[in-house]
């Protein structure tokens, strides 16, 4: 049975993905700050509003006008798309009084109830729907970040879409806040940056992509004012270069656990 793959919009990705992503997929894109994840999403609703698909934007660390006006700059028109009913932005940053698109807490559930009501609205048929950041739902209790995923993984899989969580990434150790995105997640796409030669590089990595083969090695890509996000080829840098040393990364992951479990000893107690 062939693959129906949906392009990222990203020049250069979509080969390195063996075509695009395969729709239905819940695809976790993770990296720290800067390393271009929403410029990535933006790429991905403009694909799909360019090929016929409905879009559903949510973000929750940009207002919805950022988000417009950064897709205005790769030459996406957000603005028309909304007007013309192909395209919801739910702000979950600036909540304002009478806007029917803006979540007034940020809790999974109604983040749901709204995607499905913007789903709905947008009428029959498949659409692209944005999360950024799922970091953001559970930055106060990282215990529940795979109870979340899983949530939101499982109710929109009923409803013809194809999704992207991003997930927030510390600068200081590169653990993300919850293991929650990466372990429901269909595929992986791991944005990092660094400082080689006294320049900032970005690189994108795919880690995982189900059902499909993908290139495993190293790109370098770029932002490009007027294109958006560009992949320069591969760079000659093996993984374990843009990563901590696993012995180290490996005492991390197991603190990190270790304080999941208490957070949940700790929630027990007081129910």
């Amino acid at each position: 049975m062939e693959i129906e793959r949906l392009s990222t919009g990203v020049k250069g990705l979509d080969e390195i993905l063996n075509g695009g992503i395969p729709k239905g997929f819940t695809v976790a894109v993770v990296g720290e700050p800067g390393t271009g994840k929403t410029v990535f999403c933006i790429h991905f609703i403009a694909s799909g509003l360019s090929s016929g698909d409905k879009g559903i934007y949510v973000t929750t660390e940009e207002s919805r006008e950022s988000i417009v006006r950064q897709a205005e700059m790769f030459d996406f028109d957000f603005r028309k798309a909304i007007k013309n009913g192909e395209l919801v932005i739910i702000d979950a940053l600036m909540e304002e009084r009478g806007d029917p698109w803006s979540l007034r807490e940020l809790e999974v559930e109604e983040l749901l109830s709204k995607i499905i009501e913007a789903k709905k609205m947008l009428g029959y048929g498949h659409a692209r729907v944005v999360v950024d950041s799922m970091s953001a739902f559970w930055l106060d209790k990282p215990a529940m970040a795979r109870k979340y995923s899983y949530m939101v993984k499982r109710v929109l899989s009923k409803w013809d879409v194809t999704t992207i969580l991003t997930s927030q990434y510390a600068v200081t150790t590169s653990l993300g806040f919850g293991f929650g995105v990466e372990h429901v997640a269909d595929g992986i796409i791991r944005f990092r940056k660094s400082i080689i030669s006294g320049v900032l590089k970005r690189f994108v990595i795919i880690e995982k992509m189900r059902q499909t083969d993908h290139d495993r090695r190293v790109f370098e890509i770029d932002i490009v004012n007027g294109k958006g996000m560009v992949v320069l080829g591969p760079y000659k840098v093996s993984r374990s270069d843009l990563s901590l040393p696993f012995s180290v990364l490996a005492k991390m992951i197991e603190a990190e656990y270790k304080k999941e479990k208490e957070l949940v000893s700790t929630d027990e107690l007081e129910d």
